[in-house]
């Protein structure tokens, strides 16, 4: 799989396999910032998710995969930094506003800033019409957000506050899109920089925040329900983060966290359907415009 994958990185083939991976990891994203943002609280659910995706990456990073090369290890590092950062706006986020009001502001903030990060660090450049593409996505996006702002009436105490970490959420998105790129491509086995992110990022800091809480709360949560749910999101994660992470790898870092951010659609539609959060069609048509920008960016590659 491995020699597969580097095989076909710059080609045609690569491309269309980009193009399918940034699709999946679209719908897979809005999937995990459900489970994160459900039932449970954000910090629960997110140490059990990395508890559960640590565990299970254990035995692959350690005894299948090819140990990272040792200029790897200062880019863990970074990369265990830059999530933990993400982590920590993304919980208070989540915390403060409503899912469909902030997953689109953090969605939108993300794409524009990893695609100027691409153009630093990778020299990528996007054509006229693909810039045209950014600029309607990104209208669909914050579009939303300034109509929930206008309209949304749940938590209106806390929803500027959610709207400005949902920015700074926005920019540790690029940030960790951009970085773990540039990991990913470091290394000559792709499959080692994934399975040995999850095993570190897992296991290191979430978990224990997650534990610390949930013994300080009065009523707490069974742990049953809780660690089902863990095991349920750290499947989607390896899907979800995985898949974006090769896409970066195939092909173009820029064109893959815009694809990437249809996920806010999917998004809207999971908290209609599952979280009891009202779609009209102002919002939908907004939705349209976001799928449209990143079709705009496809074809204009």
């Amino acid at each position: 799989m491995s020699e597969w994958i580097t095989g076909i990185e710059g080609t045609e083939a690569g491309h269309r396999l980009a193009l399918i991976l940034a699709l999946s990891a679209a719908f897979l994203h809005a999937v995990f910032g459900a489970l994160q943002k459900g039932r449970h609280d954000p910090w629960l659910s997110r140490g059990a998710i990395d508890f559960c995706y640590g565990i299970m990456a254990a035995p692959v990073a350690l005894f299948v995969v090819p140990w990272p090369e040792p200029h790897m290890w200062p880019i863990f590092g970074w990369v265990f930094v830059i999530h933990l950062g993400y982590k920590l706006a993304q919980g208070y986020t989540y915390s403060k506003g409503a899912y469909t009001v902030v997953y689109p502001v953090v969605r939108g903030t993300g794409p524009l800033f990893a695609v100027i990060g691409a153009y630093f660090v990778f020299g990528e450049v996007f054509g006229p019409v693909q810039w045209l593409g950014v600029a309607v996505l990104l209208a669909g996006i914050f579009g939303l957000a300034v109509y929930n702002l206008i309209h949304w009436q749940i938590d209106r105490e806390t929803l500027k506050p959610a709207l400005a970490l949902a920015v700074l959420t926005g920019a540790f998105v690029a940030l960790y899109t951009t970085y773990d790129a540039y990991g990913i491509r470091a290394t000559a086995d792709p499959f080692t920089f994934l399975a040995w992110f999850f095993f570190i990022d897992g296991l290191t800091v979430m978990p224990w925040v997650a534990a610390l809480r949930w013994a300080r709360l009065p009523g707490r949560p069974a742990p049953g329900p809780l660690m089902l749910r863990g095991l349920t999101g750290a499947v989607v994660a390896y899907f979800s983060f995985g898949t974006i992470m090769l896409a970066t790898r195939l092909d173009k870092v820029g064109e893959a966290a815009v694809l990437r951010e249809t996920s806010t659609v999917f998004a809207a539609l999971i908290g209609w359907v599952l979280l009891g959060e009202k779609v009209g069609p102002r919002r939908l048509g907004l939705m349209a415009l976001i799928a449209g920008g990143a079709v705009i960016v496809e074809m204009g590659g």
